[in-house]
């Protein structure tokens, strides 16, 4: 016979920050918690994360690990290294399957699968990615000691940055060809005294220098770039979840307590909202965690 397929209150989909937020919650209302988890922080290419109150300049996987051990110290928490490829059922009676075929059932289920990011194809960029190329200035300006700063277009959503980042450095904004400001636009890049460089990039070099195809180089401490990201999971779209359009990619749908369209499936973290720290992260799961623990009392 079949080993009878296991079951808890709440199956958490993604263990960093915001479902590790989430599963507290519900650990400290003494729920029967399961955390899938594929081990891909988004942040994992990033020697420290700044913006934290408690743990600012701590390295990411110093504080995830010490997040996982503090949920983990619950009796009714499991964790599990996987991915989750399959989700199905309604509330009260979710299932949700693995890569190696296992599947869970759930009364209620937090998708907290954060995001993958998509980079401009420009030689050099990807390698540097959370280490001098950035994309949250609150995240990573603060250390560039208001140094020079480069901007990489990537559309006209790149003049939030380019506005910005002044505040943290002198910043050029490398046009690459993706965009063109109108005369309003360059009016507020001077006002703000930035830079405009209309040259199209070669590769990136050192630790953040811009080459240029006409053979310049411009030496910048630190570049920002607005990457396109796509949630790193398919199961809100298996499950039927509404997206929202963003600035740079469409996020799963939520209100207020972080529920989805879907009665019974919560979502937090980046996957579900268009700005990213992980101090929003953490507040979004804190919310889901509370609401699904709610959810299974009164729903």
């Amino acid at each position: 016979m079949p080993d009878p397929i296991a079951s808890f209150d709440a199956v958490v989909v993604g263990g960093s920050y915001a479902g590790l937020s989430a599963a507290m919650q519900l650990a400290r209302a003494r729920q029967r918690v399961l955390i899938i988890d594929a081990g891909q922080r988004r942040n994992r290419f990033a020697s420290a994360s700044h913006g934290l109150i408690g743990q600012d300049g701590r390295a990411p996987d110093a504080i995830a690990a010490d997040a996982r051990a503090q949920v983990l110290a619950y009796p009714t928490v499991t964790w599990r290294q996987a991915t989750a490829v399959r989700a199905d059922g309604g509330i009260g009676l979710f299932a949700v399957e693995d890569e190696a075929g296992q599947r869970v059932q759930a009364r209620r289920l937090v998708l907290a699968t954060g995001v993958i990011d998509t980079l401009p194809p420009i030689e050099g960029l990807q390698v540097r990615w959370g280490r001098s190329v950035f994309h949250c200035p609150y995240c990573h300006g603060y250390e560039l000691d208001r140094g020079r700063i480069g901007v990489i277009a990537v559309g006209e959503v790149s003049m939030h940055h380019a506005l910005m980042l002044p505040d943290w450095g002198a910043v050029t904004f490398f046009l690459d060809g993706r965009f063109v400001p109108d005369d309003t636009q360059r009016a507020a890049l001077a006002a703000r005294g930035v830079r405009i460089e209309p040259a199209r990039i070669a590769a990136v070099a050192g630790d953040a220098d811009v080459v240029l195809e006409d053979g310049r180089l411009i030496a910048c401490d630190g570049l920002f770039v607005a990457s396109r990201t796509h949630v790193a999971s398919p199961l809100a779209e298996q499950l039927g979840c509404a997206f929202e359009d963003g600035p740079l990619s469409a996020f799963v749908r939520t209100d207020a307590m972080q529920a989805t369209s879907v009665p019974g499936v919560f979502a937090c973290g980046d996957a579900a909202r268009a700005a990213h720290s992980v101090a929003l992260a953490i507040g979004d799961g804190a919310m889901a965690g509370a609401a699904t623990h709610r959810s299974l009392l009164f729903d």
